[in-house]
């Protein structure tokens, strides 16, 4: 009879389920039917991205809260003081051993739910984000920072924020671009309520996640960290991440010839350390034979004494941040252990079990590195006047570039931490040199060496697996406009207006390519003297340029027209120097965009497939 009963009510409930679905179905189709523009559907979509992302960033912080509270704030009310040598080893030990087991339950085993990850999203799935295993991760985060782990807060809420924009995206049935997009606002308004940073945030999401500048990504990111940094200081106040007690700028122009590039050189050794260490020890999990559930216990009890031994300084306390002034008062050799130690406690803590980010921690591990040399600087020359809090401040964005690949995110994220715009050049400056250095030194970042572990490639928001699989044979013009070696000064100019090309091919009598000439080349010929001109032909111009043969990949193109900044460059025949044709960005980008839509349409399509066999360890 109970049975009978209950086949009606589940009757009622589907019907019930059905009818909810009609009726959102008819509303998306009742929007997406309002024929809105691109610009105001996203911008629309930018606000209400970046009031859910601020407010997901504001219940991440209360959780972390809560976590420590429970955690450390009410069991030490309990504990005599003696009994605190082993009660922080036993509880971040605990606090790992149950991020670990949140992330094998709700997570569903999930490896990834990382910037890295919202990257491939991006760029494999049209920013199709899961929402359990974020939540999930979400989760473990707090109780992984909130015991006394060494993790940083923005990988959370980066991936939090991710899986609301495409939640968003989703929902309203959108095309894959423009959920991508709202990816993108999500990521920026992240970060920007994080670190009360909104350019750092739009920036960090263009840069990042989005991998383009392009107009119809950069007003939506924008409006949607603005956004997200006016919820962030309503519930927050407006202060910066990291206390900035002074503005500092530099005592002497000496510092920018030799100190700051110097700082640079360190920060790029310390980073590429970062980098180099963070996968060693991911390598060592993958080879300990211990049980997994035992692993996290291992690796929180040793964070927990790193942890101690530092005096507590190696970690904040809840969501709140170490205060930057102490990286300008201790002992040189002391901020340098705490670099080191930084370094150590994060890598045992995100590949034994915990969760988080590895962006803030660059920073803390950027403060100690160049807070150690400023000290040991001022030491060395007391008549200079040295700031060694600058160096800890500018150390900070060095860091962030050579450790994540993200060099405009540090130089933005710094000076809004400190409003002082005296630091920026030398910021700029030390920034640039370790992102170089640390790229020399070590190939990969901490993103992109996690999906290099996991068979992926990705650089700027493109697959280059799909680039290097396409060939400059499938994409390039084959009949530009070219113009003779000997053509005179007039038979140029007739160029200007007649066509959309803005490169054109010099060739000489057998059709080999001479060089290029631009239409900004022709303009400053127009301009020159007549009599001048008259005296040049084509081949005089003619500027030498990169060239690509009809095999090499579209990654090969758009590298080699990188080297000189050109939007194009000729085709020739290898053997003979002969000019094919023409290839530009929009040739490789169309290409491109239309093999990876076919690719989400069609599973098997080659660039889809990837090598999924060796998931590595997780910059979370």
């Amino acid at each position: 009879m109970s049975e009978r009963a209950s086949r009606p009510e589940r009757a009622f409930a589907e019907r019930s389920v059905l009818a909810v679905q009609g009726a959102w179905n008819s509303v998306t189709a009742w929007f997406n039917g309002k024929a809105l523009s691109e610009n105001a559907v996203l911008l629309i979509f930018a606000v209400v991205t970046g009031l859910l992302s601020a407010l997901g960033v504001v219940a991440f912080y209360k959780s972390i809260d809560f976590a420590y509270w429970a955690f450390y704030r009410l069991p030490t009310s309990q504990f005599p003081r003696i009994a605190l040598l082993t009660y922080r080893p036993v509880i971040t030990a605990a606090g790992l051993a149950v991020a670990w087991w949140v992330m094998r339950h709700m997570g569903r085993g999930h490896d990834g739910m990382n910037v890295p990850d919202v990257q491939l999203a991006v760029v494999r799935r049209g920013g199709d984000i899961e929402a359990q295993p974020a939540l999930a991760r979400t989760v473990a985060s707090a109780i992984t920072i909130g015991a006394g782990g060494s993790a940083g807060n923005e990988g959370p809420v980066v991936v939090l924020g991710a899986a609301i924009g495409s939640w968003l995206g989703r929902t309203f049935r959108f095309a894959p671009s423009r959920v991508v997009v709202l990816v993108g606002c999500a990521t920026g308004a992240a970060i920007s309520a994080a670190f009360n940073a909104p350019l750092a945030g739009a920036f960090f999401a263009l840069e990042e996640v989005v991998g383009t500048l392009a107009a119809g990504s950069f007003a939506p990111v924008v409006v949607s960290s603005v956004v997200a940094a006016v919820v962030s200081r309503a519930v927050f106040g407006n202060h910066p991440a990291f206390a900035i007690p002074q503005q500092y700028g530099y005592a002497h122009p000496s510092e920018l010839i030799l100190l700051y590039p110097l700082l640079g050189v360190v920060c790029g050794l310390m980073a590429a350390f970062y980098v180099r260490s963070y996968f060693w020890f991911g390598d060592l999990d993958k080879k300990l034979t211990l049980p997994p559930a035992l692993i996290p216990w291992i690796g929180g009890a040793t964070v927990g004494l790193l942890v101690f031994a530092s005096g507590g300084l190696l970690v904040g306390y809840g969501h709140l941040a170490i205060h930057s002034d102490i990286f300008g008062r201790m002992a040189w050799y002391g901020l340098l252990a705490l670099a080191l130690g930084k370094i150590l406690a994060t890598s045992i803590t995100l590949n034994m079990g915990g969760s988080g980010g590895v962006f803030t921690p660059s920073l803390y591990i950027g403060a100690a590195t160049g807070g150690a040399f400023g000290v040991a600087l001022s030491g060395a020359l007391p008549a200079m006047g040295l700031h060694p809090e600058a160096y800890a401040l500018v150390g900070m964005g060095a860091l962030i570039a050579g450790a994540t690949d993200a060099p405009i995110t540090g130089i933005l994220l710094v000076f809004e931490m400190t409003n002082d715009y005296a630091i920026v050049i030398p910021l700029m400056l030390t920034v640039v040199i370790c992102h170089t250095i640390a790229r020399k030194l070590s190939a990969d970042s901490l993103y992109s060496g996690w999906l290099r572990r996991r068979g992926e490639s990705i650089e700027q928001g493109a697959d280059r697996d799909v680039l290097a699989g396409l060939h400059v044979s499938d994409a390039y013009e084959s009949a530009p406009q070219v113009i003779a070696e000997a053509a005179p000064v007039d038979e140029l100019l007739a160029h200007l207006g007649r066509t959309d090309q803005m490169y054109f091919p010099v060739v000489d009598e057998s059709h080999a390519l001479v060089g290029v000439i631009t239409v900004a080349e022709l303009g400053q010929l127009a301009r020159s003297e007549e009599h001048l001109g008259m005296l040049l032909l084509a081949g005089d111009i003619a500027q030498p340029s990169e060239t690509v043969s009809p095999g090499d990949s579209l990654l090969e193109a758009i590298r080699k027209m990188g080297v000189r900044g050109a939007e194009s460059i000729p085709v020739v025949d290898r053997r003979t120097s002969r000019l094919l044709g023409l290839i530009n960005r929009s040739h490789v980008l169309n290409l491109y965009e239309r093999t990876v839509s076919a690719s989400r349409r069609h599973p098997d399509h080659p660039a889809s497939s990837f090598n999924d066999s060796g998931a590595g360890m997780s910059p979370k």
